[in-house]
């Protein structure tokens, strides 16, 4: 897929996919029942963008809704949470932090074939291309601002004194994320990739420094945020499915991989070879000392490290997907492609590695 076709090809909805449809009736008679106000009848679309938790569009003459759901069939074990993005996005809609309004969640199979919840549409904008080609300089310069400061926001905030005191473990975070990420990438393998192999030996060897426990989002990335229509306001962050408590600074690790990426076809933004100045978006490393500022925690130190388990786990997060088309699971008719990237990543990741080692 050529770079300039990401914004088309990932943008909107489409005609729920033949394995992913279920009775609407069923839906609508649940909805009906358990939702204030609610009135149908509904039509069903399928957004297009997402690999790992199928989401629709529910429109009814009077409102629109956005449910997600796990996908059918085999999957992986912890994967697809989708009770635990309905509490996150409940305990930070509480604070005015920047997600849809929850509605419902169901764990009964019955009435779409797998448990899912219910949130509220937003209106606004997605950005599928890091470098945002249809904006200016000063847009630019003002939707990363704003993409720091939302991140900046949710690491400052007491997972205690928002509910979420038992969101996860929190500490050993990176430890156990490089155990659980092998073992998925071990679940997903379909061929042997050397680097990989390496990394998976020598990551447990190389844990950074703890930091405080924190709320993380685990997939911070600027399509995963909707901004404002007319203004360079993050108005709702997206896909909490890898959200726990853990170490800020690997999240914001991850945030910065757009950085490095290497360039694909496959659909992940990337800003390597981009003229930044000139487009309005700051360096890594101003970019780097804003999030500092507003949170005084500093990657900087250890951040080859955290770059290589960034580039390491969505290695084994891509594997996933490629596992999901082996078994036909997959939600995405382009996750095929994401096979590509694995390679790559895994390359650059031990790039990292190297650098951390000299």
């Amino acid at each position: 897929m050529a770079v300039s076709d990401r914004q088309t090809t990932f943008s909107g909805t489409k005609e729920v996919a033949e394995r992913l449809r279920f009775d609407i009736g069923r839906l609508e008679a649940y909805l009906r029942k358990h939702v204030e106000g609610f009135a149908g009848p509904i039509t069903l679309k399928q957004f297009k963008g997402g690999q790992s938790n199928p989401t629709y569009l529910v429109e009814t003459p009077e409102r629109r809704y956005v449910l997600r759901r796990k996908p059918p069939g085999k999957l992986l074990p912890s994967a697809h949470a989708v009770d635990r993005e309905y509490r996150v996005i409940g305990a930070l809609h509480a604070q005015g932090f920047p997600v849809a309004q929850p509605i419902l969640y169901c764990a009964d199979e019955t009435v779409t074939g797998t448990a899912f919840f219910v949130m509220s549409h937003v209106e606004g904008r997605v950005f599928w291309e890091a470098e945002m080609p249809s904006s200016n300089p000063a847009e630019r310069a003002q939707v990363y601002d704003a993409m720091n400061a939302t991140l900046a926001r949710l690491h400052n905030f007491d997972p205690a004194a928002i509910g979420l005191a038992d969101y996860g473990r929190g500490e050993n975070y990176v430890a156990r994320q490089i155990e659980r990420w092998s073992k998925q990438y071990r679940a997903s393998e379909t061929e042997t990739i050397e680097e990989m192999e390496q990394l998976m030996a020598w990551l447990p060897a190389h844990i950074p420094p703890p930091q405080p426990t924190r709320l993380v989002h685990g997939d911070y990335r600027l399509d995963n945020v909707i901004l404002a229509p007319d203004a360079p306001d993050v108005v709702a962050v997206l896909d909490w499915e890898l959200s726990t408590l853990g170490d800020p600074v690997a999240d914001f690790a991850y945030h910065l991989m757009q950085w490095d990426m290497p360039p694909s076809e496959a659909g992940t933004g990337s800003l390597v070879g981009q003229d930044l100045a000139a487009l309005g978006i700051p360096s890594r490393d101003a970019y780097v000392e804003a999030y500092v500022r507003r949170t005084g925690l500093d990657p900087r130190p250890h951040l080859p490290t955290y770059s290589a388990y960034n580039f390491f786990r969505l290695a084994a997060i891509l594997q996933g997907i490629v596992g999901r088309v082996r078994d036909g699971t997959a939600t995405s008719a382009h996750a095929a492609a994401r096979a590509t990237l694995v390679r790559p990543l895994a390359a650059k990741a031990w790039e990292f590695a190297s650098h951390a080692r000299a």
